[in-house]
């Protein structure tokens, strides 16, 4: 066979596979597709619907599709037990690491473990012991936990005490397990017990386990702490996971302050292997500001 022919040919038979393997997994109306991204960013669902549909699985696909090799659901726990099989299944075909969820223990605000209380504790390890169990369905790794509220009418030391034990009872629980839970500060209400990255660090430290770890949120410790580098850097050896969200408005990088190619590339130099959570809304409405979103992350990890 001459040399011109089979060029021809093999480009031919090449482009047939990848088209039927986009139409084998879901609805891809973007031709523009299989973005080869430098870290791991997981988008969640609802951020693609636009272009996807409703269901689920044809979001996770449609995220494929895009290059996107993460995924997370902060509200995995609640829904029903064949979804959560068949997005963990998914998520295996599609060779995307599942990233975090959130463990039910009532809210952010609600049955704090500053508290120090049996009833609040007792709810929080129960999450943890269910969590367990979708960790296996989805084959997660990581999932959230926020402490809750200041307990006001205790001092802070005997507060951060609280935190400390009842997180080495629910570090107890995953550790067997290789599980990871991250703690995240938050910038939501300055009647949240965790609000820093220094005081998540030194809970970490004390409770001395690797299945209780950072996460990092850029958007919230931009709000409460800034100087985002300097600060990952001191709290680097305890952070597991990362999130993302431009400030102000918590939309896609580009749309804020934050020099998000500056700061993915640090994290690059580091050598991070896990998750950045896609964890913001999208700054435009409808299947534009879809696309607007996967426009910013390609702009923004084009750093080497």
């Amino acid at each position: 066979m001459k040399r011109r022919s089979f060029i021809q040919k093999t480009t031919l038979t090449s482009s047939a596979l990848m088209i039927g393997g986009q139409l084998a997994f879901g609805k891809n109306t973007n031709t523009d597709v299989g973005h080869n991204f430098n870290l791991k960013y997981a988008p969640h669902l609802g951020m693609f619907r636009h272009h996807a549909g409703e269901d689920p699985i044809d979001q996770i696909n449609f995220m494929a599709d895009q290059g996107f090799t993460a995924f997370e659901d902060n509200g995995m726990m609640k829904r029903d037990l064949a979804l959560q099989t068949k997005m963990g299944e998914t998520l295996a075909k599609r060779n995307m690491t599942m990233g975090v969820f959130v463990v039910d223990k009532g809210g952010n605000m609600a049955n704090t473990l500053a508290a120090g209380k049996k009833e609040y504790i007792d709810i929080f390890l129960d999450g943890c012991k269910k969590a367990v169990e979708v960790a296996k369905r989805v084959n997660a790794k990581w999932m959230t936990v926020v402490p809750g509220g200041f307990e006001r009418n205790l001092p802070i030391g005997i507060q951060n005490a609280n935190v400390i034990e009842a997180l080495r009872r629910g570090a107890d629980i995953l550790e067997p397990h290789g599980l990871v839970m991250v703690l995240e500060p938050l910038s939501d209400s300055p009647d949240l017990h965790l609000r820093t990255s220094e005081q998540t660090y030194l809970i970490c430290k004390s409770v001395n386990s690797p299945s209780c770890k950072i996460l990092y949120d850029i958007y919230h410790m931009q709000k409460n702490e800034g100087h985002l580098i300097h600060n990952m850097d001191l709290t680097w050896d305890e952070i597991a996971y990362i999130q993302i969200g431009d400030n102000p408005g918590r939309n896609e990088p580009t749309t804020g302050e934050i020099n998000y190619q500056n700061v993915f590339k640090w994290i690059y130099d580091k050598g991070f292997e896990g998750i950045l959570g896609m964890e913001h809304g999208n700054s435009k409405p409808d299947k534009s500001g879809e696309q607007a979103v996967i426009d910013a992350y390609r702009k923004v990890d084009a750093f080497l």
